[in-house]
């Protein structure tokens, strides 16, 4: 698998590269006006880049499998920070959502590390339980039961956003370790009630949706930045305007170094430009997919799998945001946009594909050769025999 873990840690980079460049292109001016340095944005995310370069590091020392001893306590620490981020002083409020832990300088938001730890879990409890998953009570329960509760977490600071990715993941981890297709169905229809719940209760939400359906209703609300998304992209044609030269950047478009950066792309480096990022997700997909689809270890498989689809899925959702093809939402664009936490632990979960691929063959591997070291290879027949002696060698 060498092959395909060089090629997802080279497509890593190169959207990194991406997004440095346009970071920058798309903040500079809004930072010199605000902070009165244009490079105020590229700095810190130069600073988060190296922290999540550091971390990805230490996920590669030492051998994925050992997670598992430490999921239960890493799963409770993950819940008291989800806690805590909503209690006064400990989270730091902003646009009336209370997400953000801040330390000087530093701003840390709990629910991107709840996302690979509770995966980590999840893909524990489905290994450890791969006998019982046509059981509800015991199979399915129990993994349903603590995705909701962090998902009520998260929906009180609120970030409707991130739970959602938290439950379309979660349910597809769940498919894939052979959970009863039926209880899926069931899961996801008495889910639609709530969910029409979430979004009538909240004024904000519904505007979104409005906006959604007809953006040009309230050009100047809460159809503005959908509009003003969709100018960025039509007006930078087949080859962009070029680098630095976007007007949309000009106070017109908001969020346009996080949430709509892909905006910013299509009109500075036209359509050839978000076809490139485009290119490079797929691959990203592709080589992930790939390493997962060689690793014969459940658990590392399963981790794999979800890591891979929060990272795509956020991808998916935030580009069809800013094409206008879903209803807002605040999701940024992985390895792309400007961001702290978000860009951390995505490096971290490369860090945790790059392991899995690394030593998900050497762990079954190691399991056939104990087993035929202790005698037992009477049990295998010869054909396979001789498959695990030639991965042996």
């Amino acid at each position: 698998m060498r092959a395909e873990r060089t090629g997802l840690f080279v497509v890593t980079c190169a959207l990194i590269a991406i997004g440095i460049v346009m970071i920058y292109s798309a903040s500079a001016i809004y930072a010199y006006e605000i902070y009165q340095d244009s490079f105020y944005f590229l700095k810190r995310h130069l600073m988060y880049l190296g922290i999540g370069f550091l971390a990805m590091m230490a996920t590669l020392a030492f051998p994925y499998t050992r997670l598992r001893r430490f999921a239960k306590p890493l799963l409770a620490t993950a819940i008291l920070l989800l806690v805590l981020v909503l209690v006064s002083p400990f989270g730091r409020s902003s646009g009336g959502a209370s997400r953000w832990f801040r330390v000087g300088a530093i701003s840390f938001q709990p629910s991107e590390a709840a996302k690979i730890i509770f995966f980590i879990y999840l893909a524990d409890l489905l290994s450890r339980k791969k006998n019982e998953l046509s059981d509800f009570v015991h199979g399915f329960l129990p993994p349903l039961l603590v995705l909701g509760f962090i998902v009520f977490l998260i929906l009180l600071q609120p970030d409707l956003g991130t739970a959602l990715t938290f439950a379309v993941v979660t349910l597809f981890m769940l498919f894939l370790a052979g959970i009863r297709l039926r209880y899926l169905i069931i899961t996801l229809t008495s889910f639609l009630p709530a969910f029409l719940f979430l979004i009538l209760t909240k004024p904000y939400r519904w505007r979104r949706i409005i906006a959604f359906l007809d953006p040009w209703g309230d050009p100047q609300g809460a159809g503005f930045q959908i509009i003003q998304s969709w100018l960025a992209l039509g007006s930078g044609g087949l080859s962009g305007v070029g680098l630095g030269q976007s007007k949309q950047k000009l106070f017109y478009l908001p969020a346009c170094h996080t949430d709509f950066i892909f905006s910013i792309i299509g009109e500075e480096l036209g359509l050839w430009g978000t076809l490139m990022v485009l290119f490079l997700f797929v691959l990203f997909s592709w080589y992930a997919f790939q390493i997962l689809r060689k690793v014969q270890d459940r658990f590392g498989r399963l981790l794999g799998f979800g890591i891979a689809s929060v990272m795509t899925f956020e991808a998916l959702v935030n580009i069809g945001v800013t094409c206008g093809a879903i209803p807002t939402k605040g999701l940024p664009l992985p390895f792309v946009s400007y961001g702290g936490s978000a860009l951390v632990f995505n490096l971290v979960g490369v860090g945790l594909l790059l392991n899995i691929s690394r030593y998900g063959m050497e762990s079954s591997s190691v399991f056939c050769s104990n087993l035929l070291e202790a005698g037992e290879n009477y049990f295998v027949p010869k054909g396979l025999r001789f498959q695990i002696w030639r991965k042996r060698g």
